[in-house]
């Protein structure tokens, strides 16, 4: 799941957008070289299903109902394929297909694919990519975006699509499709594999939120817990410093604060504490990596949030810097801010530069008090997301309530509903609802959520293990069978199994672990269901022979009766 905002775009590049903000300009720097690379050692051909956009023509959710089509881009890789392998479906979610091409390369699906003979296909989700229902996205236009109409796009593809150049019959239910998605793809496998289990197969949820909520502090938890502990401490004190003068109304204290970063012309505080919690995490969307960024494997990791906290925790700063932590210190009784200078110096140097000189208050900037900005219908992975985000999926980062805190209070549910409001604005036939829809998602069972041949896989280190079936307020302990398979990586951040180096055995012993799991659970639903196959097989069999022996028996009967009547004078009578 990616936290971010419709005119966002984090560096990792996953969100595409059309926006002019500085999120979205910075968005694929730093590590587009390594993707580009990545994406030319093996540049898949797109092809296109025609999709309905409507599936559910009685559902008055999506009146007046359309029969048009869209044309909806997938990818596949037949390398490993074998006629008779399963099909592994990896569900795009909130980014390009292109962004998952890695997938198929060294990734997950690769490595499926090689261990099973199976073939594999990224299918780029509705509203994302190049896959647009329409020429732009109003609040009309997106009442097709629901988790309800992406995972029977899952199903109807899975039943009708055609690979080019693939000799054989490969739709569902006949070959066995197994989906694969993480993060918010990863809540629309578990979905898919619950409402279509005649259609498909069976499906890896990895990181996959099964609880809705609309705010989630939680999401700082491993942070607070994992982190540096200097740089943690730091943080959070002084943020509870700010906080105490929001509080006291202490507006001078404020604007000489925001000073110290550069930001005195945010007027918003929120705005604001938004753009200082950015190397960490900020609500919604942040234009550098943070800790959800951090990887096990080099080609995907940053070392953006580490850098943050040696510049915060540095005990070398010159003189200059270091006076900053006493410049408040009139308001707090004598004690300094510790690292407040530092922490200001870090914002200034690397943030602000972002903005190529553009007004720190405006949307081009760190601003977001705009409305008509938001207004904009063009399409955009970000906006899409933001959609789904304010309709059925919420989680908004928000600040705990009691307790230390690396965001400012100042930041809770109330911020990210206002850009809801403002980008999608009552239409013809759709509105967003007034707070987040909960049921939508969580009438599936929550923490509770469960499929056969379903798997959920997590890390503890993940900043949405709270949403995921292994969160620490889930029932505990989480049994694992071959029907209903559990594992939760130790040590290891968002949907990581996705990851891999063409070599599994190269890998890290807690990944690898990871994919051999995976790999034998699918291997044992393969396995379970062939043998399933072969007893109704042999079911029928034994019924059709039952048959012909009944019938056999019948006629015998039959032929002694008559045979015995043409003995009898009685009955020698009746018969001509």
């Amino acid at each position: 799941m990616r936290c971010i905002l419709f005119l966002a775009s984090v560096v990792t590049g996953l969100i595409d957008s059309t926006s002019a903000s500085i999120l979205t300009k910075v968005g694929t720097l730093k590590d587009s070289t390594t993707s580009i690379s990545r994406r030319e050692a093996l540049a898949y051909k797109p092809y296109t299903i025609d999709q309905p956009i409507d599936h559910f023509p009685n559902d008055p959710v999506y009146a007046p109902h359309t029969n048009a089509t869209f044309k909806q881009r997938y990818f596949f890789d037949a390398t490993y394929y074998k006629p008779g392998g399963p099909v592994y479906l990896y569900i795009g979610g909130e980014t390009s297909a292109e962004n998952r091409f890695s997938n198929l390369q060294t990734g997950i699906i690769q490595i499926l694919m090689e261990a099973t003979n199976g073939l594999g296909i990224i299918l780029e989700n509705r509203y994302y990519g190049e896959s647009w229902p329409f020429n732009t996205s109003t609040t009309d236009q997106l009442v097709y975006l629901t988790n309800q109409q992406t995972v029977a796009d899952n199903a109807y593809f899975a039943q009708h699509v055609s690979l080019p150049g693939v000799n054989a019959s490969i739709n569902a239910p006949d070959t066995k499709w197994i989906l694969y998605g993480g993060s918010l793809a990863g809540g629309q496998t578990a979905l898919s594999v619950k409402i279509y289990p005649d259609i498909l197969f069976g499906g890896i949820a990895s990181s996959a939120p099964v609880k809705t909520v609309v705010g989630y502090p939680e999401w700082y938890n491993p942070i607070q817990k994992l982190a540096p502990q200097d740089c943690v401490a730091s943080i959070n004190g002084i943020i509870d410093k700010f906080d105490a003068l929001v509080a006291a109304n202490n507006t001078h204290a404020i604007r000489k604060f925001k000073s110290f970063f550069g930001l005195e012309d945010l007027t918003d505080d929120r705005d604001f504490a938004m753009t200082i919690a950015f190397p960490i995490g900020g609500p919604m969307n942040y234009p550098t990596n943070t800790w959800q960024e951090l990887n096990w494997s080099p080609l995907y990791t940053s070392n953006d949030f580490w850098n943050f906290c040696s510049n915060v925790t540095n005990v070398d700063a010159a003189k200059t810097i270091t006076d900053i932590d006493y410049a408040l210190s009139n308001y707090t009784g004598g004690e300094p801010w510790t690292n407040l200078g530092n922490y200001a110096t870090y914002i200034k140097n690397f943030l602000i530069p972002l903005c190529d000189g553009a007004p720190i208050d405006s949307t081009s900037c760190f601003g977001t008090q705009n409305e008509t900005y938001y207004a904009d219908v063009t399409n955009g992975g970000g906006r899409s997301y933001l959609y789904t985000s304010c309709l059925e999926l919420g989680a908004y980062q928000v600040a705990p309530e009691t307790g230390p805190s690396l965001i400012s209070r100042v930041l809770q549910a109330d911020y990210t509903q206002q850009w809801c409001n403002w980008a999608f604005p009552p239409g013809e036939y759709n509105s967003i609802p007034p707070v987040v829809n909960l049921t939508l998602v969580g009438q599936y069972g929550g923490y509770n959520f469960s499929a056969d041949r379903l798997a959920f896989i997590d890390g503890d280190n993940d900043v949405w293990l709270d949403l995921c079936y292994h969160s620490p307020e889930a029932p505990s302990p989480r049994i694992s069978t071959d029907l209903h398979p559990v594992y939760l990586i130790s040590g290891a951040g968002h949907h990581w199994d996705s990851y891999g180096i063409l070599d599994v055995a190269a890998e890290p012993l807690f990944i690898q672990q990871a994919h051999l799991w995976e790999i034998r659970t699918v291997k044992k639903w393969l396995k379970a269901g062939c043998a399933e196959i072969s007893g109704m097989v042999a079911t029928q069999e034994t019924r059709y022979l039952d048959i012909v022996l009944k019938l056999f028996t019948i006629d015998l009967c039959i032929c002694n009766y008559l045979r015995n009547r043409r003995k009898s004078p009685s009955a020698s009578k009746s018969i001509p």
